[in-house]
């Protein structure tokens, strides 16, 4: 083996070496006769260093002529290299090699000239090895030339660019490799000279500083390995086969023996054993001086591509590599601070645990990482959570009892996921875990019904559901299932044999809220089957279906309706009081197809069907059963199919019915001189509901029923006593009315009923209405503003109704006392539970409805924009509940008027400034909470217009305009000589300054200098502070911009850095007069007080001249820059100046260019919630690099056992990164 220390990572190309190679044996030699022919006895000493390898002769010769530095010419005609060839991808990468080998044979020398030039072009270098640096430079000097080479300024590398040229372009590289060291495998990687070279040029530019260097470097090694791992498994095979050939021939009688083949098998049981051990020695070449380096690179990318091909390894040669010597790198990289990594890490894993023979190998592994892949079912990269669980599902099919229960658990929960790949992912988990157990007693069992399999298999799905307390997600629990236990789910036939029939005795039959969560269950399973796509919140839109997926879509549908028009009445006579379960059953007819009734000849059972929804009518006053019953009619009352007359006959004579008994009651409740009792009050409440949820999905125009109650709300207003669900329900059931009439609005005489309706106002109070009843009327007055003259409907002018300033009123004052309260000081939580969370819920989205119906009519100009200053002040305060709606309206109202929006910002800040003076005093403290709090709000305010300041110029203008008025508006108390009341308004003012043109900025400070006295500008006491800032903020110099002293020194401290890390930031779109101050924007937001003043920043830049540095410098020479008012003061010491060229050396390699450092810690936790933390990856601990060790014959040496020492902290590696 090959010491690490005997290692040398510089290639020196020898001035003569022989090599004898045969003209036929590099493409093809299976049995490896031909293999070593020309090596002479120090090659079969075994293992040698790779610099003892290469000396020799050969790079002396004087090329031949068809070849001159890596091109060819032929014919006068200039071929071309390497990369150019692999970059088009005309060539097949087969005869690409085929033609090196060839030029290998007759020149090795130029032919690895141009195979070096060919992994230097790979990396995006411009320059090339000539013959001369071939022959007389070292490693490390070739490389430091190459690395003058780069255009610093570009990170770009053909590893790293996008489009289809280069994802080519990476894969043609990789094949490349691979097949070079196939077509080598029988002669030429023998013959010392050209993997030595190769090997020592990859491992020296693998250590270098230039990132695409590295990248390139490591990718070619690290497939190099992969193709070594290939020719050692082969040579391993052909070992095994010649010492089976050689033992089956000793053990034959001595007169059939054939000693000479046995002397020819043992010599080609030698040859392979010094080929295998020369691969040995190859691959721990590449394994420690490349990988060992480069898998905890600072690079994410190239920490991903040695995990990656680990995991191979392990694979393809598991013998050699799938041991705790190899395996603990994957493990410890599981905690790498990149997902790309973790990913890899993840995948390796699964080609490893995939294999039922090589998993029960990663037994102390897997004991030993479990909870940290476990962990990582939590990450918070997608990709890396959905592989993680995919991984526990190979782990749990090669093991029932790795896993614990309470590992487990933590995959299931993962079904209720909203992102929809980790919940399928979960999904299978759990199918695996609960449902793919078959024992011996479930043989026999029938396929279908309440004693089938799928019979157990459900109720064990509905105790999941109950079990995990989200009882509102099943959707979400039957989409996770889907893809794996379809079958399962579309056992509609079982679920309802479980709902229908008896159990037979001694079995446990389901409970009511078992039978609940069942029904919950299939109308999920029923709804996905017809509808083939997610439900809401998991997945981006519907999809389009295949031609399999739509035949699947109809046959589904078709068993749905033959099934549940025979089921559904038995459903719902025997479930007809129960609420939910009727909820939900009512949902089913929505799937059928209306054509079977007809086609399977299933009318009785329609009629069966309509006259259970009619008992549910009569036994139910619960919203969601009517409207689930209204629904329902809607549906089946189609036009388009025969059933229609027998639906709608039906539906005319339930609401014939609910319409005389409400007209009958309404007379005796509206009777004069008799107070209505609660009997009375109760019949016409539920009956008005009913009629009412009907009225929402069907036009019952010819019932009129807008007489009645208008009638009883005018009655009830005119009292005072009516109870309030009444008229909740009058004023909907009057809305729907009218929508009706609109919905039929090119009818002349529906035009002449709106108006007849419109005529008949009511005067009412806002703040005694109901909730229900405000977002009704917000309604109202959005349909019936002057959107509904649009789209060519001016004949409507007549029924467009503007509120008067006194309604607009009451509508603030509504919202402002319902809506922006605290949560304690709720009372409208449902049974006054008002610790219980549920209800809290439920009572906020109430309020945020109400919010967002009042913010509707500010959108759309219905109620004036300035009423939204109320709203908008309290952005801030209630930003948790309401932020998301203040925002959007924010946003709306600026895409009508820009100048309306921004006044309206001003003065809800101006609104908020008075509300502090009058509570806080005339001597109120800037530091306070108060006013601290107004001024963040300006600063978000501020952040709201976004960068464009071209587009936001009128309205930050008029912004500053009002605010400055305001600030002078009212005298001082105090006398002449004070400042101004609100003057304090100006530093909140000062926010928007940073989104002023320098033009605008004198503009605006001119009219400032109009409010201002010649005595104010002169005053310098802490009261004139924030005149003094404001002005400050409105000067157009570079270092005057900012609000504060220290912001002009910060920005020239960091503009070097700026400047050399952005260079294109030059390119950008300039403002008109205004280009300098571009950097100024960045600068306002950092702005500090002179007390709160940092220390300077050391900033340090890379001065790189490729054709003036000397070589022996390196990327270490840096220029100090420090602020001027910190240079002349602070006289460094000899320690500090040591100390600056430190961090010199450590910026330099941080820089943002092609210099790159390894050196920073690529591991941390990266759970959303993960309490464990492996403790073993700080650097500095003992490490333990194995040598690469290829099994023997099986025959002739044991594998050696797993070593558990591999996997404990002390062994962790401690040798440097860079």
């Amino acid at each position: 083996m090959i010491a690490a220390q005997d290692l040398h990572t510089e290639f020196q190309f020898p001035p003569e070496a022989e090599s004898q190679l045969s003209s036929d044996t590099d493409l093809e030699d299976p049995d490896g006769k031909n293999a070593k022919s020309g090596k002479g006895t120090a090659a079969k000493k075994g293992k040698k260093a790779f610099g003892e390898r290469a000396r020799g002769g050969g790079a002396g010769r004087v090329p031949a002529s068809g070849w001159v530095n890596g091109h060819h010419h032929e014919n006068g005609m200039e071929n071309m290299t390497l990369f150019e060839m692999i970059k088009m991808g005309k060539s097949a990468t087969q005869s690409v090699v085929d033609d090196w080998i060839e030029a290998y044979k007759h020149d090795r020398d130029i032919a690895l000239l141009d195979l070096i030039n060919f992994f230097i072009q790979c990396s995006g270098c411009k320059g090339a090895v000539s013959g001369e640096m071939f022959r007389h430079m070292q490693n490390s000097e070739i490389i430091r030339k190459m690395t003058e080479e780069f255009d610093e300024d570009s990170g770009d590398y053909p590893l790293t660019l996008s489009g289809p040229q280069w994802k080519k372009f990476r894969i043609s590289f990789c094949d490349f490799i691979a097949v070079l060291v196939r077509q080598c495998q029988y002669s030429i990687i023998y013959d010392e000279y050209m993997m030595d070279t190769v090997i020592s040029l990859l491992t020296g530019l693998s250590d270098s500083q230039v990132r695409a260097f590295r990248h390139t470097s490591t990718l070619a090694a690290m497939k190099l390995m992969t193709a070594l791992v290939n020719v050692a498994l082969n040579l391993s095979i052909n070992m095994d086969n010649t010492q089976r050939q050689y033992e089956a021939e000793r053990n034959k009688v001595a007169a059939k023996r054939a000693n000479d083949r046995l002397e020819l098998l043992l010599q080609k049981r030698k040859e392979l054993q010094e080929n295998q051990d020369e691969i040995e020695n190859m691959m721990n070449a590449i394994f420690k001086g490349v990988f060992v380096h480069r898998y905890r690179d600072a690079i994410a990318e190239i920490r991903a591509v040695c995990i990656e091909e680990i995991g191979t390894w392990m694979k393809l040669y598991s013998d050699a590599f799938l041991n705790d010597s190899y395996l603990k790198y994957v493990g410890w990289t599981m905690h790498d601070k990149q997902g790309e990594v973790r990913l890899k890490c993840l995948t390796a894993l699964q080609g490893l645990f995939y294999n039922r023979e090589l998993s029960t190998r990663l037994e102390l592994f897997t004991s030993r990482f479990k909870d940290r892949i476990v962990s990582m079912t939590l990450d918070k990269e997608y990709d890396v959570a959905v592989q993680a669980i995919k991984l526990l599902t190979l782990v749990l099919q090669s093991s029932d009892e790795v896993l614990t229960a309470e590992d487990c658990e933590s995959v299931y929960h993962l079904v209720y996921s909203a992102h929809r790949p980790i919940a399928v992912s979960a999904g299978e988990f759990l199918f695996k875990k609960l449902f793919s157990h078959r024992g011996p007693e479930d043989e026999g069992l029938p396929r279908r019904g309440r004693q089938s399999l799928n019979g157990s298999l459900i109720k064990t799905t509905v105790f999941f559901f109950l079990e995990s307390e989200l009882h509102e997600h099943g959707a979400y629990l039957v989409d996770s299932l889907w893809e794996c236990g379809s079958e399962l789910l579309k056992d509609w036939e079982t679920m309802i044999s479980l709902l229908l029939d008896e159990p037979v005795p001694g079995e446990e039959a389901l409970t009511d809220r078992q039978e609940t969560a069942l029904v919950e269950i299939m109308l999920c399973a029923v709804r996905q089957a017809c509808e083939c796509h997610p439900p809401v919140g998991r997945g981006s839109g519907k999809r389009v279906l295949t031609a399999k997926e739509k035949k699947t879509q109809l046959d589904d549908r078709t068993r749905i309706t033959e099934m549940f028009a025979v089921a559904l009445p038995l459903l719902l006579a025997k479930y007809c009081v129960d609420i939910d379960k009727v909820t939900n059953l009512l949902q089913i007819p929505k799937y059928f197809d209306l054509d079977i009734y007809t086609t399977g000849r299933l009318e009785k059972h329609l009629d069966a069907l309509l006259r259970q929804i009619w008992e549910v009518v009569d036994k139910h006053t619960d919203t969601e059963v009517l409207e689930a019953c209204s629904t329902t009619y809607h549906y089946l009352c189609n036009e388009e199919f025969t059933i229609f007359n027998r639906v709608d006959i039906a539906r005319s004579q339930l609401l014939d019915e609910l319409v005389d008994k409400f007209n009958r009651l309404l007379e005796d409740f509206l009777q004069e001189g008799e107070e209505p009792d609660e009997d009375d009050a109760y019949q016409v409440l539920s009956t008005l509901k009913k009629i009412s949820a009907f009225h929402n999905a069907h036009d019952l125009s010819k019932w009129d029923l807008f007489t009645s109650n208008y009638r009883l709300l005018s009655t009830g207003l005119q009292n005072g006593d009516m109870p309030e669900q009444i008229v909740i329900h009058a004023m909907q059931c009057t809305h729907y009315i009218i929508l009706w009439h609109l919905a039929k609005v090119s009818d002349g005489a529906s035009v002449k009923v709106l108006l007849k309706l419109t005529n008949k106002k009511m005067k009412f109070n806002v703040m005694e209405m109901p909730v229900n009843a405000f977002t009704i009327l917000c309604d109202l007055l959005l349909i019936f503003s002057h959107q509904i003259m649009s789209s060519g409907r001016e004949q409507l002018e007549s029924l467009v109704y503007t509120p008067d300033s006194s309604l607009q009123a009451e509508l603030l004052n509504f919202i402002l006392d319902q809506v922006f309260i605290d949560q304690d000081d709720d009372s409208n939580s449902t049974d006054g539970q008002q610790d219980d969370e549920a209800s809290k819920i439920e009572a906020l989205h109430k309020r945020r409805n109400l919010l967002a119906a009042y913010c509707k009519l500010i959108v759309y100009n219905v109620v004036e924009i300035d009423t939204g200053a109320d709203i908008f002040k309290q952005y801030m305060r209630y930003y948790n509940d309401y932020g998301d709606i203040i925002k959007e309206t924010m946003s709306k109202t600026r895409q009508i008027d820009k100048v309306q929006c921004a006044k309206t910002l001003i003065l809800s800040l101006q609104k908020l400034f008075n509300e502090m003076l009058s509570e806080l005093g005339l001597s109120f403290d800037r530091s306070s909470s108060a006013f601290c709090g107004i001024k963040e709000l300006a600063r978000r305010f501020s952040l709201t217009f976004g960068l464009d300041q071209l587009k936001t110029r009128e309205a930050i203008a008029m912004l500053h305009k009002d605010g400055i008025e305001f600030a002078f508006k009212e005298p001082s108390p105090q006398g002449e000589g004070s400042p101004p009341l609100n003057l304090a308004f100006l530093d909140i003012l000062s926010e928007f300054s940073s989104k002023l043109l320098r033009q605008d900025k004198r503009t605006v400070h001119m009219y400032l200098e109009r409010f201002m006295t010649f005595q104010m500008a002169l005053q310098r006491e802490d009261c004139w502070l924030p005149l003094i800032s404001y002005r400050n903020s409105l000067q157009a110099g570079g270092d005057d911009d900012t609000m504060s002293v220290i912001s002009g020194i910060s920005s020239r401290g960091s503009s070097v850095r700026s400047k050399k890390s952005k260079p294109a930031a030059a390119s950008k779109r300039k403002l008109p007069e205004g280009d300098s101050d571009a950097a100024w924007l960045n600068r306002e937001q950092s702005a500090q007080t002179p007390m709160m003043m940092h220390s300077p920043h050391l900033t340090s830049t890379v001065l790189r001249d490729p054709k003036k540095m000397r070589p022996e410098d390196g990327y270490a020479a840096a220029q100090f820059t420090m602020p001027v008012e910190q240079q002349h003061q602070q006289p460094m010491t000899p320690q500090q100046q040591q100390l600056m060229r430190r961090s010199c050396v450590v910026d330099s390699r941080r820089g943002s260019g092609l210099m790159e450092d390894d050196e920073e810690p690529i591991m941390e936790d990266v759970m959303m919630s993960s309490e464990d933390r492996l403790e073993d990856i700080n650097e500095g601990m003992d490490f333990d690099t194995m040598d690469i060790d290829l099994p023997a014959s099986k025959n002739r040496r044991e594998r050696t056992e797993l070593k558990p020492d591999y996997f404990d902290p002390s062994s962790i590696m401690d040798d440097s990164v860079g």
